[in-house]
């Protein structure tokens, strides 16, 4: 891989990693905040909905945001873009597709044949 596509992912994960913990810091002071008192069971349901979907959607950007600091720990060990399954490069469409993927295109797909097989 080129150095110019190194520079690109490496400043498109760290504004990615930037803007997801601003979005991680605003949901911790709006979950802190007191909503009031909610004399209708439905407001009170509706709340709690919306603050489980929030935590929800929050959980998965927390499993991003460590799956973009592996990728930029491999940017700066010189392993990013390679497969971890079987070393090959791991082609440009897909790492701009995933950028924080670890296996080429054919090991995954080998991979997801497995577990569908399997049931996983």
């Amino acid at each position: 891989m080129e150095k110019k596509d190194i520079e690109y992912f490496k400043e498109f994960l760290q504004n990615r990693l930037e803007e997801l913990l601003d979005h991680a810091d605003g949901t911790v002071s709006g979950m802190i905040a007191p909503k009031g008192n909610f004399p209708d069971p439905a407001d009170r349901a509706s709340l709690e909905t919306d603050r489980n979907f929030m935590l929800r959607i929050r959980d998965r950007e927390n499993k991003l945001i460590k799956k973009i600091k592996a990728a930029l720990d491999r940017i700066d060990d010189d392993t990013f873009g390679i497969c971890e399954k079987c070393g090959e490069d791991i082609s440009l469409k897909r790492l701009e597709v995933r950028p924080v993927t670890t296996r080429c295109i054919n090991c995954k797909t080998k991979e997801e044949a497995v577990e569908r097989s399997l049931g996983l």
